[in-house]
């Protein structure tokens, strides 16, 4: 790459309309700008327009000012909501936890070998117990107690930190609290959670209990955005895994602590990348 350009992603959403890639390329290309990456994607039911690209534009704060200022008429002719940025740029993740560790230390370990390009300022939880595993990390742990009527103070605190960290995404890692609405939607597309994805659903305790014992055959897990909708959220990723009569319940439980490691990595991955954009109550996932 020259070293003169950097790479940027480049994300649109829009009511569809006949001549949007064409103008898109046709901006990038009249100014000589390299695209080595772009996905689109039209809404049939909505009508709405939805387009990732990459390309390699001009390294200065100046000419990336410029770049902007120009693209506003492809955005004014098409009323597009937008955004260009770096992506060598980190995001600035906060996670929280409560005693369950696997998905912490999943993305503790994918951090650390660089498979996950985030930078992590601070893990919170409301119990002690994970401090050694996070600061051996070398990341700050915060240990944030809550009870029902020290709740909206607790909150307060995280909301403080997430400004000043400049936090980007807030990852629920099995944090066992419920946001409050507040605390949603001073958050809103910017907080995952994950949880199981059992057919028939079981909510409550020991929930992987609860599909031993009604002969479940299928173990899934769903990565989504936090609302206040409680685990309803637009989804950002899920899979399955088939299971039947020979598994124990301890068995359902680790396959579902797999799962769930997996589902939570790659919705962080390709929300960090620039890869969900908002449609209405769902998302759009460019996955490659």
């Amino acid at each position: 790459m020259d070293p003169q350009t950097k790479n940027y992603v480049l994300t649109i959403s829009c009511q569809d309309a006949v001549g949007i890639v064409a103008a898109v390329a046709g901006f990038l290309s009249g100014r000589n700008l390299f695209i080595s990456e772009s996905s689109h994607y039209g809404d049939p039911e909505h009508h709405r327009f939805f387009m990732r690209t990459v390309f390699q534009g001009p390294a200065d704060a100046a000419g990336l000012a410029e770049l902007k200022n120009a693209f506003g008429a492809v955005v004014e002719k098409f009323g597009m909501t937008w955004r260009i940025d770096d992506s060598a740029k980190k995001s600035r993740v906060m996670i929280l936890v409560s005693k369950f560790d696997h998905c912490l230390n999943d993305l503790l370990y994918r951090y650390r070998i660089g498979a996950l390009p985030v930078e992590i300022p601070a893990v919170v939880s409301n119990h002690p117990d994970l401090q050694r595993v996070v600061e051996w990390h070398g990341i700050p742990y915060f240990h944030l107690p809550v009870t029902k009527d020290t709740k909206a103070a607790q909150e307060a605190k995280i909301l403080e930190m997430v400004e000043r960290l400049n936090i980007d995404l807030v990852v629920l890692a099995r944090y066992m609290q419920v946001l409050s609405a507040d605390m949603c939607k001073a958050l809103a597309w910017k907080t995952i959670n994950i949880h199981h994805s059992f057919l028939p659903s079981f909510k409550g305790a020991k929930p992987y209990h609860q599909a031993h014992a009604r002969g479940v055959k299928i173990i899934g897990a769903t990565a989504h955005y936090v609302t206040s909708d409680l685990d309803e959220g637009p989804i950002i990723e899920q899979a399955v895994e088939r299971i039947d009569h020979n598994h124990t319940a301890e068995d359902f439980v680790a396959i579902g602590r797999d799962i769930e490691n997996l589902v939570l990595s790659r919705a962080v991955k390709f929300h960090v990348e620039r890869r969900v954009i908002p449609n209405g109550s769902k998302t759009v996932v460019f996955r490659q």
